[in-house]
């Protein structure tokens, strides 16, 4: 018996090292998260229609979080790794929003981000 209990804790920990946790309902999983942020295709030519000023900004590992007001509202960008100054312009395109994104490696929780492909400066 002893030798079967100690193949089926093998076999458990076998399998448990192949699960990988996955993030919270709703949110991409990293890899997804990248595919939809780098450009590709017809996603190079998108249009770069939105702008807005930035209000501050704080990069982390890959990303850049980016807090712009845009026509009065302020919302929070993230973005591939991109030197930005606060309170200049800067133009960026329609993106993919989560709800109450947390971010491990900032302890922080945002009430939404829109993760967009790229960010420019300039703009209107």
């Amino acid at each position: 018996m002893k030798g079967t209990e100690s193949i089926v804790c093998l076999a458990w920990l076998v399998a448990a090292g192949g699960v990988i946790a996955a993030p919270p309902p709703g949110h991409p999983a990293p890899d997804d998260a990248l595919r939809m942020m780098r450009p590709s295709g017809d996603a190079q030519n998108a249009s770069l229609s939105r702008s807005g000023r930035v209000l501050q900004h704080m990069d982390a590992n890959q990303y850049t979080y980016i807090e712009v007001e845009e026509n009065g509202l302020n919302t929070w960008l993230a973005a591939p790794r991109t030197p930005v100054i606060d309170g200049s312009r800067i133009r960026f395109p329609d993106g993919v929003v989560m709800r109450d994104f947390y971010s491990k490696l900032l302890k922080r929780t945002f009430d939404a981000v829109t993760f967009v492909r790229a960010v420019e400066a300039g703009g209107i």
